[in-house]
């Protein structure tokens, strides 16, 4: 009869083979451990890889967006001082009698020219990166602002007659007249060339600061 003992110990080849086997399984827990984690976290993202991104440049005309950026280019200022003499003529007694009602009026104005960059085209503007080279039409000047100054406009002399009405538009429209006298001043050929002149300088300034090498200015007239 055998001896029950001897079935619950393990032999000596058993225990060495143990002693053996034994970091190894550790090991290969270990192992396959760390592949089951690794499985759940990148697992996804090597089934279902995410979609790649394709980013394109449209090109666009950054000089031109810069430009309209300072939209109004004041290039010339004009200071005018201009006497405006008018006279109501009036007829009393059916024409027998005329009488009058003057004024004199003395006008200190100023009005400055310039080019409205806001009036820029998208085709005004044309950059060749390669040569560095900007081409810029620009509108033509135009009178900006005009005013008068009140401080030192003023009636220098105004005479009514003893048959004449009072007319009290009489002021209001020697100072339409003083506006209007400004306004041509500002629109005189030398002012617009000065005008000119002085919008290619700065445009051409800006430009080169933007990057461009060589800048040539154009003007453009009416809807061309």
């Amino acid at each position: 009869m055998p001896d029950p003992s001897s079935e619950r110990s393990p032999s000596p080849l058993k225990k060495i083979l143990g002693s053996l086997l034994g970091p190894y399984r550790l090991l290969a827990y270990l192992v396959a451990t760390t592949l089951a984690v690794a499985l759940v976290v990148y697992g996804p993202k090597l089934l279902f890889p995410p979609p790649e991104h394709v980013i394109t440049e449209r090109p666009t005309p950054s000089l031109l967006t810069a430009i309209r950026e300072v939209s109004r280019l004041e290039t010339a200022e004009v200071h005018v001082e201009k006497v405006v003499d008018l006279t109501d003529r009036q007829s009393a007694f059916f024409g027998l009698v005329e009488a009058k009602d003057a004024l004199l009026l003395v006008a200190v104005g100023r009005a400055v020219v310039g080019v409205d960059l806001g009036k820029m085209r998208e085709t005004d503007v044309a950059f060749d990166p390669k040569t560095g080279s900007a081409r810029i039409d620009l509108p033509e000047p135009e009178v900006l602002s005009a005013s008068l100054d009140e401080d030192g406009t003023y009636v220098f002399a105004r005479s009514t007659d003893l048959l004449a009405k009072r007319n009290e538009q009489l002021e209001a429209s020697a100072r339409r007249q003083a506006q209007r006298a400004i306004e041509a001043a500002a629109r005189s050929p030398d002012v617009m060339g000065r005008a000119r002149a002085q919008a290619e300088k700065q445009v051409s300034a800006l430009a080169r600061a933007l990057g461009a090498k060589q800048v040539e200015v154009r003007f453009r007239s009416g809807d061309r």
